[in-house]
């Protein structure tokens, strides 16, 4: 008989056993491989979640952002206040600041009416008999009569105005009654004389006008009936 053919025979049994184990180990290493592939990717799928928020934090969220909210409303609304209150300490120092410009002569204007009294005074004094004699008194006195005009018109240009009360209504806020005068012509309460002008600043008393009201008419009993000024400075007495 020749030589064997290196022929493999596969009823052997050694080669197909061989076989098979070669088989089983191919299985077990995708099986490895399998298994380290899983691990890695828990492993990256636990990095990418690290940090996150869990169950826990997720609840808490809305409570912080409903505290932040509040926290910003809070500050909006402290934001406003404090604006409004700049505008209304703004608004206030304007007005303060154009009160001290408008006012700011009333001491120096009162201390001037003095003068303008005095100006009036010396031209009253004189009569027009005394000035048609002597024309260096009429000069005198026509020189007082520009200063005083010029003197009204500074007034006049600086808001200083002359009340003239003659014929009117006692107004206890103008003028200052410091005699009753008969005269059964004139309503009780009226001004009847002027003693001395009282002069306003703008919108403000400088000097109230020192008047004298008329009484009325006796009353049935023959006793005068209480002047009108009285009953307005009782009233503000009272209030």
């Amino acid at each position: 008989m020749n030589e064997a053919e290196n022929i493999e025979n596969p009823d052997d049994p050694e080669a197909k056993a061989a076989e098979d184990a070669a088989a089983a180990l191919e299985q077990a290493e995708e099986a490895i491989d399998l298994a380290a592939t899983k691990a890695e990717a828990d492993e990256a799928a636990e990095d990418m979640g690290e940090g996150e928020p869990g169950a826990e934090d997720q609840a808490d969220e809305p409570d912080e952002l409903e505290a932040v909210y509040a926290e910003v409303a809070d500050l909006k609304d402290k934001l406003l206040r404090a604006m409004a209150e700049t505008e209304n300490i703004r608004r206030r120092s304007e007005r303060e600041k154009a009160g001290s410009r408008k006012y700011a002569i009333t001491d120096f204007a009162r201390d001037m009416l003095a003068v303008a009294d005095n100006l009036q005074r010396a031209l009253a004094a004189v009569t027009d008999d005394a000035r048609d004699g002597n024309p260096e008194l009429s000069q005198l006195l026509e020189g007082l009569e520009i200063t005083r005009k010029e003197l009204k018109g500074h007034f006049g240009k600086h808001g200083i105005k002359e009340i003239d009360p003659m014929g009117e209504k006692l107004d206890p806020n103008l003028h200052q009654a410091v005699v009753q005068l008969d005269d059964p012509e004139a309503t009780q309460g009226t001004i009847i004389q002027v003693m001395q002008p009282g002069y306003v600043i703008h919108d403000r008393l400088l000097r109230a006008a020192m008047v004298g009201v008329a009484k009325g008419a006796p009353s049935s009993n023959g006793e005068a009936p209480v002047a009108e000024v009285e009953k307005a400075q009782e009233e503000d007495a009272q209030t």
